[in-house]
């Protein structure tokens, strides 16, 4: 027995004494000092022997254990000041920025496209402007000319919201209203909507300034539709210019100089007559292909398939504003003498700010901008 002591502890030196990481130190510790090692099952059986070897088996016993056990932490210290030197020689700021660094983001596709509209029709002496997405039924509709039974009234083409809750005189009977009706407002007024289109900001910039006005008005808006070509929510960039002695032509060179810029210095523009209920006349716009440089066919006689053959692509609907329009705008000390349609002229027009980010990147479903799918997203920086 104490052979096999001495053989132990002479062994679990050496091993310790070898040891090159404090993992291995650790198994070592278990393996000679741990509750199943033969060292410490030597000194549990030490009531089981012989008066006369108790004493020096447990002697022995004691000794190999504590012996061990002082090597280990030794071991232990070295092992650990020798991890600190490298540790310090090797040291890690993690505040850092990585190598190379990551970009802190990027702008989407969508909000790039709509800042260099922005910033187009900015050159050319425009304002941008904001409105608000909850409109009433007044700007959305009324106050652009739209008959009361437009078909864009209907539930199935606008989303009506109800209006915020008031509380009523007691003398007035409580609103019966149809699941089916509009939802009139406590007031007696007309519904609330998500706006439609980013046109009731024309009446709004109208009211709040006076002749001449040039405007821009990007923003959301919001329809019941969903396909490749449609989202429920989608963004629009209207425009407004009112001025005197202003007419086509001027759209027309306004316009043109928007399409050189967004898609190549020989592009064309041509007016299409149109019917838009605050236009009159009222026109669709269309940019000469800058794919097959308007010809409608590739250098290999393939059709193109940008603007499938037509050598033109529909951008957006404009004209001149409507003179019932300007009688929704009421004449005050502000704006004396009001927008007089015998005195003042212009034009507006409204375009997509996806549809021209899908012609321009070639986008094929509308859809994709709101998927978050980093292998589209990624492509446009």
């Amino acid at each position: 027995m104490i052979e096999r002591i001495a053989q132990l502890r002479a062994q679990g030196e050496s091993e310790i004494a070898a040891a090159g990481t404090l993992e291995a130190l650790e198994q070592l510790r278990v393996g000679y000092l741990g509750r199943k090692a033969e060292l410490p099952q030597i000194l549990r059986g030490v009531a089981k022997l012989e008066a006369a070897d108790r004493a020096t088996v447990g002697q022995a016993a004691n000794q190999a254990r504590d012996a061990l056990q002082q090597l280990i932490e030794q071991r232990e210290a070295e092992l650990s000041a020798q991890l600190r030197g490298v540790l310090e020689a090797d040291r890690l700021d993690v505040t850092l920025p990585g190598a190379p660094p990551q970009p802190v983001g990027r702008l989407h596709l969508l909000s790039a496209t709509r800042r260099e509209l922005e910033d187009i029709f900015i050159g050319l002496g425009f304002t941008v402007m904001e409105g608000p997405e909850v409109e009433t039924v007044h700007y959305n509709f009324d106050a652009l000319n739209h008959a009361p039974t437009h078909p864009a009234r209907a539930r199935t083409d606008t989303f009506y919201i109800a209006p915020p809750e008031r509380s009523e005189p007691a003398w007035r009977p409580s609103l019966q209203r149809s699941p089916a009706a509009p939802l009139p407002s406590p007031d007696g007024g007309v519904a609330l909507v998500l706006r439609t289109h980013t046109s009731p900001m024309q009446v709004r910039a109208m009211e709040a300034n006076p002749p001449p006005l040039y405007v821009v008005i990007p923003g959301r808006a919001y329809r019941p539709d969903s396909d490749a070509t449609h989202t429920p929510q989608f963004h629009q960039i209207e425009g407004l210019a009112v001025d005197e002695d202003i007419t086509l032509a001027d759209l027309k060179g306004t316009l043109l100089v928007f399409a050189r810029a967004v898609f190549g210095d020989e592009r064309e523009v041509r007016l299409r007559p149109h019917f838009f209920p605050f236009t009159e006349p009222s026109v669709e716009v269309d940019v000469s292909c800058f794919s097959c440089q308007g010809k409608g066919f590739m250098r290999d006689g393939s059709r193109c398939t940008v603007c499938k053959g037509e050598g033109w692509l529909e951008v957006l609907g404009a004209g001149e504003v409507d003179p019932n329009v300007y009688s929704f705008v009421p004449t005050t000390e502000r704006n004396a003498p009001g927008y007089d349609p015998e005195q003042v002229q212009g034009f507006a027009w409204g375009m997509g700010i996806e549809r021209i980010a899908m012609l321009r990147h070639g986008v094929p479903d509308l859809r994709l901008y709101y998927d978050n799918d980093l292998r589209l997203l990624e492509q446009f920086g």
